[in-house]
């Protein structure tokens, strides 16, 4: 008898195995029945750094060592696991693994900023899709990038991530980095899905936003993104958005996201854990990461109780497992862990080339021609910032400085600055937490300006055809910059300028100063000393050999800057409602009042952000919105706008080059329109576009469309985006103060598009 028993219920088990379905492109419903509630879970909550074990996988092995996370394994179902990683830059994986003495770099590529300064998508395009190619081939599934929130203020300190102080820039930019990564066949995680706009307080602070603001500046980037790319994930931010946590808002998740603009891909919050897992779930967050074993068991009460339907929950599960059926794990690829990073070394400095700002060239001073011998200060020379910190940084395997880069292109370095600078900087980081520059998230402090002797510096000087100095700054994750000794220049770097120039001047010689910095600082100051200012953000690797690209003229500077260069940093209104400083909560036992700025923040500036502010206001700038000089000169010519019959506009402007060398050139239009009710700005950027590279006296002609849409003003009282009637001027311009080229057309009638 026990051996017929033991026989049928061998039987049976062979049955059910044979009965398991495999994970396939048409059976997605059929292994969501199969799946036990215990899978369905654990599906929706990520595998961490392979410190947790669970039941239904098989192994807690980590997939990629470095990756930021893992979803679950289900082998029983065909359902692998899959790795997500960092970062904006390029890739961020461990150089490093156990077993092995093989180093496992990846290219250090231009930072967000830098490539909004192109203008240019196709460009952006071309260089994250070699990026994405380090993706596949490390066995990455998702690059957790871009970073797209707006640069609501300069001190964010992760501004260097993201794009822009514009949404139209910023979700165009970050359509075409979305399409050039997910062009091989792996997924992108557009983030930090919304309103994170600062890292005090950003894992908890309660964004307090205007609903007109909330569509018009912070979320349309990701709208555009979503529309015009369908990444494959979206990451929900930490802080919360008018009382509610973003990854547990229903509104944020479900309704604008999915309804409103259709996207179909999952959400996975951003790394940490909350206490509402549930609510999360509900909203539409799909994967938690990077997953930790109380959100299994919340997950799993709440289904038992009916608190979380196994409605919701299978839509979670099933959109989960349309996301591993792209994966390349799923595909079984075989990945390489060797892509060609010689090859992508060339495509990152040519990318940063293109992205570099040149802001001032009194006496066409730049390109370097006949220059030989250089007096290079600054102790970034050799503390060159590829990139930012945090999850922005990447395991590079060199990079190139600025004293690498102009000696490759065979100009000697004149004195003892070389060698100063060196030992000075290893003085700093040899002992750097007793100097008050120790080690933050995931990379260093910039190390801060020498105080060199005006005596030592004419000696330098005397013996150069010409002085650089070179300012670098650095910033990260969990941290906002500061506005003295960052965002204003330190009392040495200032000195160091002042001597420089006294000494040039005496000399008779000429200065350049480089900015190698991951957002805007403060110019006005001191802009009229140098000759010369290139803006040349972060580069990536090859910043030193791309920065000399551009001295030197191989490359004709074609960059224009992403956001505005303010006079002083008051004058952005939003300063009065960011965290200029430390704000520390208060000691001691019982009920802590909330900290402004750090527990809440007023975005009371409401969709006066950016240069919508210093337009529409008349506030000076230092530099413009889109400002960027180059070494030639264009001439716009036969700006014609049209109205289509759906009330689309066509434009079209002709662009010549008239000066002696070929260049690139950046068109922005922004459009003026009639009020309509509702209080707008002078102007907004409503399309851009760069030419080629165009020889002296060639012309080109750019086209733009604009639909009424992308006209549109939201309007909070009728709860719909609403385009006036009346007169709209179209501004062909080089910056965004630049009106003398321009058309008007006249719409006859307005329209609307109600929110769902």
């Amino acid at each position: 008898m026990k051996r017929t028993i033991c026989s049928v219920s061998l039987m049976i088990c062979a049955t059910m195995a044979l009965a398991q379905p495999k994970l396939t492109s048409g059976n997605v419903d059929e292994v969501l029945a199969a799946m036990t509630l215990e899978e369905k879970v654990n599906l929706c909550v990520g595998f961490g750094w392979g410190e947790r074990t669970s039941a239904v996988t098989a192994s807690s092995k980590v997939v990629v060592e470095g990756a930021a996370g893992t979803t679950q394994a289900i082998p029983r179902l065909g359902i692998p696991a899959t790795a997500v990683a960092d970062g904006p830059a390029g890739l961020r994986i461990n150089p490093t693994r156990n077993g092995t003495d093989h180093t496992y770099y990846c290219t250090g590529f231009p930072v967000c900023t830098s490539l909004a300064s192109s203008w240019d998508v196709n460009l952006v395009e071309a260089m994250t899709h070699v990026m994405g190619n380090e993706v596949l081939e490390y066995g990455v599934d998702v690059l957790l990038a871009p970073g797209m929130n707006i640069h609501r203020n300069p001190l964010g300190g992760r501004n260097f991530e993201y794009f822009s102080e514009d949404p139209v820039l910023s979700g165009k930019i970050s359509s075409a980095y979305v399409k050039g990564i997910q062009s091989n066949g792996v997924g992108t995680s557009v983030k930090h899905y919304a309103v994170n706009n600062q890292e005090t307080g950003r894992l908890d602070g309660d964004a307090r936003v205007g609903e007109r603001a909330l569509r018009e500046i912070y979320l349309k980037g990701f709208e555009i993104t979503v529309k015009e790319s369908d990444p494959w994930t979206i990451m929900s931010s930490y802080n919360k958005l008018n009382g509610d946590y973003t990854q547990q808002s229903y509104k944020i998740l479900t309704q604008i996201l999915r309804d409103e603009w259709g996207y179909k891909g999952i959400v996975m919050t951003d790394w940490g854990m909350r206490d509402g897992t549930v609510k999360a779930a509900k909203a539409g967050n799909d994967l938690m990461m990077p997953g930790n074993i109380k959100e299994v068991e919340r997950l799993t009460a709440a289904a038992k109780s009916g608190e979380l339907t196994m409605a919701e929950l299978d839509r979670n599960v099933r959109r989960i497992l349309e996301y591993i059926l792209k994966s390349p794990h799923f595909r079984n690829y075989k990945y390489s862990d060797a892509p060609d990073l010689e090859a992508h070394a060339k495509v990152a400095r040519t990318a940063a080339t293109e992205t570099m700002v040149l802001l001032k060239n009194e006496g066409n001073v730049l390109p370097l021609l006949g220059v030989k011998k250089i007096a290079l200060f600054g102790s970034t020379s050799v503390d060159f910032i590829a990139g930012g910190t945090g999850a922005g940084n990447v395991n590079k395997k060199y990079v190139v400085d600025m004293v690498q880069g102009l000696e490759n292109a065979g100009f000697e370095l004149v004195g003892s600055l070389k060698d100063y600078n060196r030992k000075y900087v290893d003085f700093w980081k040899v002992d750097a937490n007793a100097h008050g520059t120790g080690s933050v998230h995931l990379g260093d402090k910039k190390v801060p300006e020498a105080n060199l002797p005006r005596p030592y510096v004419g000696k330098q000087i005397a013996q150069a055809d010409i002085a650089i100095v070179i300012l670098g700054r650095n910033s990260g994750e969990n941290a906002d910059r500061q506005i003295e000794g960052d965002f204003n220049l330190s009392e040495a770097e200032r000195e160091l300028l002042n001597h420089v120039r006294a000494e040039t001047i005496l000399a008779g010689k000429k200065m350049v100063v480089i900015l190698n910095v991951g957002g805007a600082v403060e110019t006005a100051s001191w802009k009229s000393i140098p000759d010369a200012i290139l803006l040349a953000w972060q580069p990536g690797q090859e910043g030193g050999d791309a920065i000399t690209d551009v001295l030197t003229g191989k490359v004709n500077p074609s960059g224009k800057l992403p956001m505005t260069f303010p006079v002083s940093i008051m004058d952005h209104p939003s300063s009065l409602n960011f965290p200029t400083g430390f704000e520390a909560k208060p000691k001691g036992w019982g009920p802590k009042p909330k900290i402004k700025n750090m527990d809440y923040m007023n975005y009371d500036e409401g969709i006066w952000v950016g240069y919508r502010h210093f337009i529409t206001r008349n506030v000076p700038v230092s530099y413009p919105f889109g400002f960027g000089l180059s070494y030639t000169e264009f001439a716009y010519s036969k700006p014609v706008a049209k109205l289509e019959k759906d009330g689309t506009i066509t434009a079209s402007v002709t662009v010549t080059n008239i000066g002696k060398v070929a260049g690139k050139e950046v068109v922005e239009v922004y459009v003026h329109a009639p009020e309509g009710g509702l209080e707008k700005p002078v102007r907004e950027l409503k399309a851009f576009a760069k030419t080629d590279l165009l020889q002296a006296g060639e012309s080109a002609v750019l086209n733009f469309t604009i639909t009424p849409y992308e006209l549109a003003s939201f309007n909070e009282a009728s709860n719909a985006w609403e385009t006036a009637a009346g007169e709209y001027t179209v501004y062909f311009a080089k910056d965004a103060n630049n009106t003398d080229v321009h058309s008007s057309v006249k719409l006859k009638k307005s329209f609307a598009f109600p929110v769902k």
